[in-house]
């Protein structure tokens, strides 16, 4: 059985129907338990807007959303819908004798099913369902194949759930999809491999297959826009993981990001936030003609995050060679600069006084 319930009553973050609504000073309303540890874990941040929040935001309960949630749930028995038993849809998902019309059937229940339940996901992990939905990945029918990678996503949603995940063979089956699926499938193709490697082992696994990252630069490539930045998304997943850093750069990830941040894609500069952190990524970078303007552009026109990863990466670049400070100088970044030491947001504030020290150092500017 499962209770329709009106996505707005769902928390953000958890996806759970929310107990305590509070409004976060951005305007939107979050579940008390889960914003209050978004914020203990150090996050100034609206999880939803990206904008800045006050050091010690206020959280102002939302008694008209709790109202509504709780003479809604009064009335909801009503509006329970009987739904098939999970283990006859896995059960089509493998059975020789399903067509695929009954496998799409069965997967589109199960989707709808998971996608805000974490207790029906957990059951369907311990029901054995992995097997049965990455059999349907492998399919070559396009629709059957983006539904069955809907369904991993929402499995893999559950941290309990990633690591057996990947042991049950999802990577090898997400890469396939990578290389050769349909546009829309690349694409939860990629956010698969975001959401996989939340849990931290797991960063090290998906880094040493052999195509994993070579697929996601390549989709950087040859994707389109929603698949671009999936496949960046992804590898700044993976890529905070040091060693599948420098496996980006040896797959001419460089280059390629910073043309895209050209072109507008900033999360680029977040992939490129991470891998400047190593010697190779630095002197990859510092190969390619413009890349300082693109940064400096980012400094001037992009958002808070934007700009807090532009000035981290180019103080970094800056740190190791003169002729780079020079080139920010002529580039208009001291005049950036001080207009962002004004910036409410303390991150960008550090970065900007690190940076402008470094040209200092660097005798750039007096």
């Amino acid at each position: 059985m499962e209770t329709q319930l009106p996505d707005d009553f769902r928390c953000p973050i958890s996806l759970e129907i929310m107990s305590d609504p509070v409004i976060l000073p951005s305007g939107h309303t979050f579940d008390r338990v889960s914003i209050q540890r978004w914020l203990d874990s150090g996050h100034r941040t609206c999880p939803i807007t990206k904008l800045p929040l006050p050091e010690h935001p206020c959280l102002i309960p939302n008694h008209a959303l709790r109202s509504l949630i709780s003479n809604y749930t009064l009335i909801s028995p009503s509006k329970l819908q009987p739904c098939p038993q999970p283990q006859i849809l896995i059960s089509s998902l493998t059975s020789q004798s399903s067509h695929v019309g009954t496998k799409l059937n069965s997967l589109t229940h199960l989707v709808r099913l998971t996608k805000h339940d974490s207790g029906f996901r957990r059951k369907l992990t311990e029901l054995g369902a992995a097997p049965g939905v990455l059999k349907c990945v492998d399919s070559d029918d396009p629709s059957l194949q983006e539904k069955a990678l809907s369904l991993l996503l929402n499995l893999s949603l559950d941290d309990d759930n990633k690591v057996g995940l990947v042991a049950e063979g999802a990577i090898n089956r997400v890469i396939k999809v990578l290389r050769f699926g349909s546009p829309d499938c690349r694409a939860i193709a990629a956010t698969i491999i975001t959401s996989l490697a939340v849990v931290e082992v797991n960063k090290a696994t998906i880094g040493a297959y052999p195509d994993a990252i070579q697929a996601l630069v390549w989709l950087l490539i040859s994707g389109k826009g929603r698949e671009k930045k999936e496949a960046a998304t992804a590898l700044y997943a993976i890529c905070s993981f040091a060693d599948n850093r420098r496996r980006a750069i040896d797959c001419g990830a460089v280059p390629i990001l910073i043309s895209l941040l050209d072109s507008g894609l900033e999360r680029a500069i977040e992939v490129l936030g991470l891998l400047v952190k190593c010697k190779e990524g630095r002197e990859e970078m510092m190969k390619v003609n413009g890349c300082v303007k693109v940064l400096v552009s980012v400094l001037r026109n992009g958002s808070s995050r934007g700009v807090q990863y532009g000035l981290f990466t180019l103080n970094c670049l800056c740190n190791c060679c003169e002729r780079l400070c020079f080139e920010a100088i002529n580039e208009g970044v001291v005049e950036i600069c001080m207009g962002l030491m004004e910036e409410e947001n303390e991150k960008i504030r550090r970065y900007t006084s690190s940076l402008v020290q470094t040209l200092r150092e660097n005798h750039a500017f007096g």
